[in-house]
């Protein structure tokens, strides 16, 4: 695996990581896709180098590409798809319901974390 995409897949990571942490609706968001094309990355890293297509009585067993990487890139894929949109809906019945994406703060879990624990 090269130097520059264990940095690409780093940097994808920390960013989404940092955008998550956010209280607006649209970084999460964006955070969220930018984790699901860091583990797609990692994934096809993790995959080894390119082989031979798998052909009946052309290749060997050692010479063929690993399938199982890209099957579990291609689940990532449909996953994060799958996640963003849920996000999306969220963040559009907030802007609904409040006209901005800020994530508010819970009266009731304030309340709560500020109870004494016995």
């Amino acid at each position: 695996m090269s130097g520059s995409l264990i940095f690409a897949i780093a940097g994808l990571s920390a960013v989404g990581i940092y955008m998550i942490t956010g209280r607006s609706l649209s970084r999460i968001v964006l955070g969220f896709a930018l984790l699901g094309h860091a583990s797609v990355l990692a994934l096809l890293a993790s995959g080894g180098p390119a082989g031979d297509p798998p052909l009946a009585d052309r290749t060997t067993a050692t010479e063929v590409a690993n399938p199982v990487p890209q099957a579990l890139a291609l689940t990532a894929i449909v996953i994060s798809f799958g996640l963003t949109l849920f996000l999306l809906a969220l963040a559009r019945r907030q802007q609904e319901l409040t006209g901005d994406d800020l994530v508010e703060d819970d009266v009731e879990d304030r309340r709560i974390a500020s109870q004494e624990t016995p």
